[in-house]
């Protein structure tokens, strides 16, 4: 049933990254007009929009980390960089005439649900709001995560967090530490590498790296890009084809995952020569425990004469630099924090609260769940966009959103044909989240510490499965699964 057949519900949606425009999009297809996005920025983009440290790029090619139904034949690169992955979504946006339902500089604070009027009122900066529907469309990476580390404040010189990025700061002639090694770090490493004096990476975890099989788009690709749409199709699909693969190697196939294994050691070996070094950059965990990452020069960046991988553990950051556990002082004038997300740490900072009063924090105590990873039991009318166990380990989340949005509007749609907000069962939701844990307990997610999982080990981000298995389970709405409150 469509919005025409009732008097279309009104629908908040929190954020305009991937998501938050998949979501708005894919409502307005299905004739709902009447939208208010909140947007805390300035602008669109989401992390696109935020993360704008040197080198900041998409480790997924962009033929695939891109809107299935508006494919950009005239992509700078395979994978490309932040300023063209952002102009993307202000086209995007603009396409679909998305801006006119923004509210920019405004941000939620909480929602709570009125179950005597089955609405929502959303608190933002700029006052309430009251809406029949409530779509977070906030992400997994949306806030910076700050290490507790004794003596952070206390730091003299420049500090900040990658995704955070201080452009004031001049690192040229600048002795700078780099605590992290993950996705960030990779990146932004080897681009800074040539201009400081010294750089001392401080190290946890090294991460599986293999090499990034970038290419620069030419006019003659983007000629037959635009005149042959099917050739961008074909290098999509092949990329899919291509992730699927490493997600059941990790997930299903050992052998599979020998041979990414046995690929990352041979790139490893090949750009670093010195052996000490290497043993300190080879992991001692299994393949797919971490998100594996793409790059062919920071291996060769760590080689350098300036650079240093440390990896004792860190006691504490002083006033003039960071001392390790072996007692060591490491004296820098300017430390990055390039230390991820808080990943598990669900809508925060907003404070949502729904049937009975009930906060969803103190509901997600022992770690966040959501049915198909977009609802939540007693949370009528809330959907979620890359919400629990949505992430992927391998793929692009893009992908993972488009079928969030279409089944979204599929269960807003049934909740309009009743004229009730609905909320998915609780016996349904629990038995969805018991069997995903069982697939993920023995899983190669929970046989390390990393991102994927809460303080409690619960692997809260991942999705345990191909991003094939996911479309097809979200391809239809069972309204059986849901009751109307």
């Amino acid at each position: 049933m469509t919005s025409e057949n009732k008097a279309s519900p009104s629908i908040a949606i929190v954020g305009t990254g991937f998501g938050g425009l998949a979501a708005a999009i894919e409502l307005k297809k299905a004739g709902y007009t009447d939208l208010v996005i909140f947007e805390r920025a300035d602008g669109v983009g989401g992390v696109w929009r935020e993360n704008t440290y040197p080198g900041a790029a998409c480790d997924v090619p962009s033929p695939y980390y891109s809107f299935s139904f508006e494919p950009n034949p005239l992509w700078p690169r395979r994978f490309s960089e932040q300023p063209a992955i952002l102009d993307y979504l202000r086209g995007v946006a603009d396409e679909y005439d998305i801006k006119r339902h923004i509210r920019f500089s405004t941000a939620v604070t909480g929602a709570d649900f009125d179950e005597s009027t089955s609405r929502w009122t959303v608190r933002t900066s700029g006052g309430d709001v009251e809406v029949d529907v409530v779509i977070s469309a906030v992400g997994q990476l949306s806030r910076p995560s700050w290490p507790n580390i004794k003596g952070r404040d206390t730091f003299e010189g420049a500090s900040f967090h990658s995704a955070e990025w201080d452009h004031s700061v001049d690192l040229a002639g600048k002795r700078v530490a780099v605590i992290g090694t993950g996705a960030s770090a990779i990146q932004f490493v080897p681009e800074i590498q040539p201009q400081v004096a010294r750089l001392s990476l401080f190290q946890r975890t090294p991460p599986y790296v293999l090499p990034r099989p970038d290419t620069e788009f030419s006019a003659r690709h983007h000629k037959v890009f635009t005149r042959v749409p099917l050739t961008q199709r074909a290098e999509r699909l092949g990329w899919f084809g291509i992730t699927e693969t490493m997600g059941i190697a990790f997930l299903y196939a050992r052998p599979l995952s020998k041979a990414i294994e046995q690929a990352c050691r041979t790139h490893l070996k090949y750009q670093v020569k010195d052996k000490v070094l290497r043993a300190k950059l080879w992991p001692d965990y299994p393949v797919g425990c971490k998100r594996i990452l793409f790059s062919s020069n920071y291996l060769p960046s760590l080689t350098q004469p300036n650079v240093e991988v440390v990896t004792e553990g860190i006691d504490e950051i002083t006033p003039t630099g960071v001392r390790t556990t072996d007692g060591v002082n490491h004296d820098v004038d300017v430390i990055i924090f390039g230390t991820g997300f808080t990943a598990s740490d669900f809508l925060a900072p907003m404070q949502i609260r729904g049937r009975g009063g009930k906060e969803l924090r103190e509901q997600w105590a022992g770690g966040a769940q959501a049915y198909l990873g977009m609802s939540v039991v007693d949370f009528p009318n809330l959907f979620l966009m890359y919400g629990p166990n949505t992430n992927l380990g391998s793929g692009s989340i893009v992908t993972m959103l488009e079928s969030q949005a279409r089944y979204i509007g599929k269960a807003i749609a049934h909740s309009q044909a009743t004229g009730r907000p609905i909320s998915v069962r609780g016996e349904v939701a629990e038995k969805f989240d018991r069997s995903l844990q069982e697939r993920l307990v023995d899983g190669v997610w929970s046989k390390c510490s990393s991102w994927y999982r809460n303080a409690n080990g619960r692997v809260s981000s991942n999705w345990p499965g191909t991003v094939t298995e996911y479309r097809r389970r979200t391809a239809k709405f069972d309204a059986s699964d849901f009751t109307t409150v």
